[in-house]
């Protein structure tokens, strides 16, 4: 692949790099930039080689070919200091240093800017406190790091990378073992350092939601290539994502970042009248105890079709903006006439969903079962 960009003109790329273990290539003809600022992440299965790429980055492989330029430089050609000043790396090490407090783990990180005996200023003494002080990590600083959580830890990595002040970051799978809210944190401190102070991160992430908010450009990693490298708009799309993975049952939802598992099959059981979100939790309710079910009548941009799409049997939509027709009402009160059960989820009425109501009334007068909630379905179910 040929990179997109000149590599001079920006913070860090690779030219024509293959990576590998003892001279054996991995992954060949590896090409992406980031210009100063922008966040570039790795998706792909487990073990395509995204931690490979990045240890090669990070100077901690050598490369069986090609070249990583820094502000077009080869850095190989740069000591091992001027890659610290300028790159800060956290890859996904494990072993904790015994007796040594969280504070002065994370000092650690200004080693490159401290002189021969590796004292501290009063001014790497602020950036430490403010570097724990960005990952909310003060409350923990007088602990020793081996009492504390690997989620904490994590927190302690980010934190030591950003005391070395980086125009660089090289993340690997930084979100492992962080709870939701700190997974927030974390990629709102990310982002903020890309915005205000111009660091280029480049990171791996499992989370490819998470990937698609963050990041500027993409790297697909799958087998010994790049199977596939852009904008976010242009990765989560069509069947990028499903190939990537091998995706061959179940829906992956490219323009919402979701996965759906495969539909239930057999007799259809259950009708859903839903709309506006509310049949949700039903359709899964549904696929999780197996049990077929058709739903409508919706409109074909109603996030209920996101999910209902590829869970149900059977979904009856209208054409977009436009009321149900008498022929679709008689599609759908043909298959009330075959179920057992009739999920009514509660959406408002207005005047393109008013069949939904004469649905429900003509359910109660072919006296099948009406249900309103998770814990009624369930009960019917049971």
């Amino acid at each position: 692949m040929a990179p997109d960009r000149d590599l001079t003109g920006l913070m860090i790329g690779t030219e024509d790099l293959t990576v590998g273990y003892n001279g054996v290539p991995l992954i060949s003809d590896i090409a992406m930039s980031a210009a100063r600022g922008e966040i570039i992440t790795l998706i792909g299965p487990n073990g395509s080689g995204k931690t490979t790429i990045l240890k090669t980055i990070a100077r901690q492989l050598a490369p069986i070919a090609g070249t990583v330029m820094i502000e077009g430089r080869d850095i190989r050609a740069l000591s091992g200091k001027q890659v610290a000043t300028q790159m800060a790396v956290v890859l996904t090490e494990r072993i904790r240093p015994d007796l040594m407090t969280c504070y002065e783990f994370v000092s650690a990180g200004r080693y490159p800017y401290t002189g021969s005996f590796g004292l501290l200023t009063d001014k790497d003494r602020e950036v430490v406190s403010a570097a724990l002080e960005l990952v909310n990590a003060s409350e923990i600083s007088e602990r020793y790091v081996s009492e504390i959580s690997d989620g904490q830890y994590q927190r302690l990595l980010i934190a030591r990378a950003v005391c070395q002040e980086p125009e660089i970051i090289v993340l690997d799978e930084p979100t492992s073992f962080l709870d939701i809210k700190h997974k927030k944190e974390l990629l709102e401190i990310l982002s903020g350092m890309s915005k205000t102070k111009g660091v280029s991160v480049i990171m791996s992430l499992h989370e490819i939601d998470l990937a698609e908010r963050i990041s500027d450009r993409i790297v697909c990693v799958k087998g010994d290539r790049i199977a596939a490298y852009g904008t976010p708009d242009e990765i989560f799309t069509g069947s990028t994502i499903p190939d990537l993975y091998g995706i061959d049952s179940g829906s992956y939802d490219a323009l919402l970042g979701k996965l759906e598992l495969s539909a239930p099959e057999g007799r259809m059981r259950c009708f859903v009248i839903g709309g506006n979100g509310t049949g949700i939790p039903f359709y899964r309710e549904l696929q999780k105890k197996g049990i077929p079910f058709a739903a409508g009548i919706l409109m074909p941009n109603d996030i209920d079709v996101s999910v209902a799409s590829p869970l149900a049997g059977k979904l009856i939509c209208t054409d977009l903006f436009m009321p149900a027709d008498d022929a679709l009402r008689h599609e759908a009160e043909e298959l009330i006439d075959t179920m057992d059960i009739v999920a009514v989820c509660g959406c408002p009425e207005g005047e393109y969903n008013r069949v939904n109501g004469e649905l429900e009334r003509y359910a109660r007068s072919a006296g099948k079962t009406i249900v309103r909630s998770l814990e009624e379905l369930r009960e019917e179910l049971a």
